[in-house]
């Protein structure tokens, strides 16, 4: 059996585990981002590797190589993270670091939500001619494309949904970036300010949600209302097999799967209805970055 190391590389937390051929994780480590200075972000990012290999009954030896899921925009062929909205590394050499520090020559990196849509892939066992997305809704929003089993890339930077400006009910500009009216932080955001309570969290809205609470109602409600109006767009432009939604935002709450297709419906034509059936929340919990980043050691 072949071993590889997935990173997954948030402005949060890095999560590092060791991933088998097949895609099953085997272990994993989390360790705090430090997001204020470069050098001590990566030094993280090997420390979260170190730890999970002290850990681990898998030796370095075994170890075919390191996939790491970074944000923002990388240069996979040079192995630089080029730029990321939360993270210090601006044209890092991530890759070249990696080698010096952990003596490993196989490092592949790609955006993090590459990473875990090649996971959500596989998992779906999708035909080779069919169009793939996967979603991510967490801190941020983002998609990824597989067609024929090949990322759609476009010059770079395809698939950042978030920029892209949608119809935003309940805020003071009425069109706003998808991702400032309907990512996981942009949501926690508007419930401090209507709420008046600074330590309210993203896990608080939906529980005040579930509880019936119609302030967290109609937050949870115009969430919904931006978030179809961007899933339209990559509907009617791409008309995908299959969308599979991540992120925490998503799956920790499965039922906003049912609220969007409600509110599609709304928009939806006869020829599209099927789009309707062909969405799903990963059946992956939150692992699919760290798994996507092993698998694609094998994959590349």
């Amino acid at each position: 059996m072949k071993y590889a190391i997935g990173i997954d590389i948030g402005g949060t937390k890095i999560a590092a585990g060791i991933v088998n051929e097949n895609g099953d994780l085997i272990q994993k480590d989390i360790v705090p981002s430090d997001p204020n200075d470069e050098e001590r972000m990566f030094s993280q990012v090997i420390t979260c590797v170190e730890q999970l290999l002290n850990h681990s009954r898998i030796p370095l030896q075994q170890i075919d190589g390191i996939g790491a899921g970074i944000p923002g925009m990388v240069d996979r062929t040079n192995g630089i993270a080029v730029f990321q909205n939360n993270l210090p590394w601006n044209h890092f050499p991530f890759v070249k670091r990696v080698k010096e520090a952990l003596k490993i020559e196989n490092i592949i990196i790609d955006k993090d939500v590459d990473m875990a849509a090649f996971a959500e892939w596989k998992d779906a066992n999708r035909k080779k001619d069919e169009l793939f997305v996967y979603c991510t809704i967490s801190t941020g929003i983002s998609i990824s494309i597989i067609q024929g089993g090949e990322f759609i890339r476009g010059a770079g930077f395809a698939g950042e949904l978030g920029l892209i400006p949608v119809y935003a009910p309940g805020q003071e500009i009425p069109i706003n970036r998808l991702e400032q009216s309907a990512a996981g932080l942009a949501l926690e955001r508007r419930a401090k300010k209507v709420y008046g309570d600074d330590s309210f969290t993203t896990k608080m809205i939906f529980a005040a949600y579930k509880d019936g609470d119609e302030t967290a109602e109609k937050l949870i409600n115009d969430m919904i209302a931006s978030l179809a109006h961007g899933i339209y767009m990559i509907h009617s432009l791409l008309d995908p097999h299959l969308i599979t939604f991540g992120g925490s935002v998503a799956t920790n709450n499965p039922f906003l799967l049912n609220l969007l297709k409600d509110k599609l419906a709304e928009f939806v034509i006869d020829e599209q209805k099927h789009i309707l059936e062909k969405m799903q929340i990963s059946q992956l919990g939150n692992e699919q970055g760290i798994i996507g980043a092993g698998l694609r050691v094998f994959h590349h």
